[in-house]
């Protein structure tokens, strides 16, 4: 009695997935499926390592030297910029983004986008709350505030809640417009980055306070555009079979 070889239970294999698999689960590997669950692997994997690190204050020097050369950059004219940059990262202001974009989609049926950015920002604001009570980290105290800070210090809200709900947006945007999604992305790093730089300028975050806080929110992010992803190509599949 002979057995088939792994080549021939390899192409039996894809020849059974092709013809019983449901399409639309078959589509889901695709590229940006394998990109996004990538970038979510290693950004979790960075949360991870930065945690480590952090809990064994290893990276407490690295941290106040950073500080302590951007507490050189002060004036008060930066001070004024960087105060109105890290509002854009603030509760209200991201709340406001989020139900602005969610009234937008809502208007124009797309009740699933509407739905996974609401659950997208507020999932973001209680994971880092839930993370900062873990981790119980305070915030430096190098110098005299010029602004007031509440909670706990690790991950920053800031930076992980910014980078999800803008980062959200420049989805969408590139999604409407194809062709300008380079900019858009590029905009997006660049009002990310500067609302993360700014609690590091203001002196309310260590620096691996920001780091893990981008880290978190890539990994809640990816899941929540990939679930959106699930969710539209069901819908635009049942749509197509009630139209047949």
């Amino acid at each position: 009695m002979s057995f088939p070889s792994w080549s021939e239970r390899t192409r039996q294999l894809i020849a059974f997935w092709k013809e019983k698999v449901n399409p639309t689960l078959a589509s889901l590997f695709s590229t940006i499926w394998i990109f996004g669950i990538s970038i979510a692997g290693l950004a979790l994997w960075g949360f991870a390592e930065i945690s480590d690190e952090v809990l064994d204050k290893e990276t407490t020097a690295l941290d106040k030297n950073i500080l302590q050369a951007l507490r050189e950059l002060h004036n008060p004219l930066l001070d004024r910029i960087m105060i109105g940059i890290t509002s854009l990262g603030d509760p209200w202001m991201v709340t406001i983004v989020s139900v602005i974009v969610a009234i937008v989609l809502s208007r124009r049926r797309r009740l699933a986008g509407a739905i996974t950015i609401g659950i997208a920002s507020a999932g973001a604001w209680g994971l880092n709350i839930l993370l900062k009570d873990v981790f119980a980290r305070d915030r430096p105290v190098l110098w005299e505030r010029i602004i007031d800070a509440q909670f706990k210090s690790f991950p920053s809200g800031h930076a992980m809640v910014s980078l999800v709900v803008y980062g959200f947006l420049a989805y969408l945007l590139a999604i409407r417009f194809p062709r300008r999604q380079n900019l858009i992305y590029f905009l997006a790093i660049i009002l990310i980055t500067l609302i993360g730089f700014s609690r590091l300028y203001l002196g309310v975050h260590w620096p691996t306070d920001i780091v893990a806080g981008y880290a978190a929110g890539l990994v809640w992010l990816m899941t929540c555009i990939l679930s959106l992803e699930v969710v539209e190509r069901s819908i635009t599949k049942r749509r197509r079979s009630e139209s047949n």
